[in-house]
């Protein structure tokens, strides 16, 4: 198998810094891009904040996190990706936008031996390869948030997916990122997801309803189920708008009631309480 070296990020939000970050401690280069240079410099500049936190908490060293940041190239221009050996998106979780963001790739990824991974939530990646014209080599590959603490990275074939392509990918998250990794299926919402969003939203339901506070409802699962956070602070810290998104991808898959946002969570979204990205959600993080 061809080692993977250059790795593509597409996407510089919380999760792309995320996995820009991981990549960079590893010792690869890695390029990132959004669709604005701006866009793209201010996910250096949190992925920056991050490594000095890290080098503060004893975590790396001065020299780790210098060599780290010199690995890191930014960009908006998506054929800089040309000869990535892996290309990573992680846009926002919208199925339009992602498989636009494919056929894209598809075109000025020009590596024959690229692999094209896609770090959706919930969206099946026969979707996203069927837009290229290299379906053996589109593979799912997501990480959780945030990247650089959480173990986990979930390794999701498609129907296409060649097993070359699924053992390189595995092997690069379990080897050169020291992550754990597990195989699902190609199903929306693939293992974790298809468990904890019904969870979350029917916490979402119980405070819509009156039956408890969020902080009491939180409170319940950390003091009475040993959970290390409560559901709705959860929700708030993936982001109530990717909920939503993951929760409505569900229901489309299943058509089953428990996938189904809650008017709740479609009203708060509507009116940009999307958690700790926004500020406010089920909590107030202004002054956090």
């Amino acid at each position: 198998m061809t080692s993977i070296k250059h790795v593509g990020v597409v996407g510089a939000g919380q999760m792309g810094r995320g996995i820009t970050e991981v990549c960079a401690r590893a010792g690869l280069h890695v390029t990132l891009c959004d669709v604005t240079e701006d866009r793209a410099r201010a996910g250096l500049t949190g992925v920056a904040d991050a490594l000095l936190k890290a080098e503060k908490h004893g975590a790396i060293g001065p020299e780790d996190r210098a060599h780290a940041l010199a690995g890191i190239s930014v960009t908006a221009d998506l054929s800089r990706l040309s000869g990535a050996d892996l290309v990573i998106e992680a846009a926002v979780e919208d199925e339009r936008a992602k498989t636009e963001l494919f056929q894209q790739l598809d075109k000025v990824v020009t590596n024959p031996s690229a692999v094209l991974a896609s770090n959706t939530s919930s969206i099946p990646i026969a979707r996203l390869a069927a837009v290229t014209g290299r379906p053996q080599a589109v593979v799912g590959l997501h990480f959780f948030n945030p990247v650089p603490a959480m173990p986990l990275v979930e390794v999701i074939p498609s129907m296409h997916t060649s097993r070359a392509t699924e053992q390189r990918v595995r092997a690069f998250a379990a080897e050169t990122l020291g992550k754990k990794t597990i195989v699902t299926q190609d199903r929306a919402g693939f293992v974790v997801n298809s468990l904890l969003i019904p969870y979350l939203l029917a916490a979402v339901r119980m405070v819509g309803s009156g039956t408890a506070t969020a902080e009491d409802i939180d409170t319940a699962m950390t003091a009475g189920c040993a959970h290390p956070m409560g559901p709705l602070r959860l929700a708030d810290l993936i982001g109530l708008d990717t909920v939503a998104a993951i929760g409505e991808a569900l229901y489309e898959e299943y058509r089953e009631q428990l996938y189904a946002p809650p008017p709740l969570l479609r009203r708060m979204v509507e009116s940009g309480l999307l958690g700790r990205k926004s500020g406010q959600g089920f909590f107030n993080y202004q002054a956090a």
